[in-house]
C-alpha cells in the first residue's frame, strides 16, 4: 500500500475465517484480503487437546505469539513448550505445528513476511497445498 493512499481498516466482518476439525484461522491482512502487498496476519485458535497439521511455508518467515493458552510447538524433530506471551520465529521450509496441551482454547497471533504466503501441509509421506 503506497503511503499516499487512504488507510484501509479491516472490520470484524471483513476477515476471512477458515474452520477446521482442530479449531479455526481468522485472516486479517494479506494480498487476498486486499489490504497488504507485504505481509499476512491473522489469529489461530486451537481447541484443547487438538493440533493443526504439520506444515511448512517455502516462501516466508512466520512469527507466532501465544496470546492465550499453553501449546507444544514442533520444529522439524524438536518440540518446545510455549505459554502466554511467548514468541517464536519460524524460518522458511521448517516443518512445524502447534498442539494445545492446555484445558482452554489456545489463541495464537500469526504474522508472515509475505502477503502471498503459501503453505505445504505435510502428511503421512505426502504433502499438499493448503
Amino acid at each position: 500500500m503506497a503511503s499516499n493512499q487512504n488507510p484501509i481498516v479491516a472490520r470484524v466482518g471483513d476477515h476471512d475465517e477458515v474452520r477446521t476439525d482442530w479449531g479455526r484461522l481468522v485472516w486479517h491482512v494479506s494480498a487476498s484480503q486486499g489490504n497488504s502487498e507485504e505481509l499476512t496476519t491473522g489469529l489461530c485458535f486451537i481447541n484443547p487437546g487438538q493440533m493443526n497439521d504439520r506444515h511448512l511455508h517455502p516462501d516466508c518467515e512466520e512469527v507466532l505469539t501465544v496470546i492465550r493458552g499453553h501449546i507444544v510447538h514442533s520444529w522439524n524433530d524438536l518440540e518446545v513448550e510455549m505459554q502466554e506471551g511467548d514468541v517464536i520465529v519460524i524460518p522458511p521450509n521448517v516443518v512445524h505445528n502447534a498442539r494445545n496441551v492446555g484445558s482452554t482454547m489456545a489463541e495464537l497471533a500469526i504474522t508472515f513476511s509475505s502477503a502471498y504466503r503459501s503453505t505445504q501441509v505435510i502428511g503421512d509421506g505426502d504433502s499438499r497445498q493448503a
